[in-house]
């Protein structure tokens, strides 16, 4: 195997683990932490299992963001961020950015203590919050995926 196959190979397997935990948060992890009784509980409980999940979530996106620059390099494909066509090239690169500023920086830096206080004030509101934007990232995520493999096989 090249480093070129082995390069897509790491970035389609950090894809799977990293989308499919946000979707696994998102649709089952989520809906299961609401029918908790106690808003107070549910939040900390989801902050726990979250903590965790962070950690695969950032050692994937590292993964994802060096092989898909690997890739882009090694087949020279620079030129098709300048093609409304390959879209979902831009697509991938804002995804990641997304959900790398929210891993590295917004979360560590202010937004799990400004979760925590928010939490502390409204527990239902702060869930129904988290909801909706896991929502939103994975659906972008989704859609994403959906025009990367379409637009990578000449649809």
């Amino acid at each position: 195997m090249d480093d070129v196959t082995t390069a897509r190979a790491l970035h389609i397997v950090g894809v799977v683990l990293w989308i499919g935990g946000v979707g696994f948060v998102t649709t089952v992890l989520l809906p299961a932490v609401r029918r908790m009784k106690d808003p107070q509980e549910r939040v900390s409980f989801f902050e726990r299992i979250e903590g965790r999940f962070a950690w695969q979530a950032r050692a994937t996106t590292l993964l994802v963001g060096a092989s898909g620059f690997y890739l882009v390099a090694a087949w020279g494909l620079w030129s098709r961020f300048q093609s409304v066509a390959y879209w979902w090239m831009h697509a991938m690169v804002l995804v990641w950015t997304v959900f790398t500023v929210m891993l590295f920086i917004a979360e560590p830096l202010f937004l799990h203590r400004w979760f925590v206080v928010k939490a502390q004030e409204n527990p239902e509101r702060i869930f129904r919050l988290i909801e909706r934007l896991h929502w939103f990232l994975l659906v972008i995520s989704m859609l994403t995926i959906l025009g990367a493999v379409a637009g990578s096989h000449g649809m």
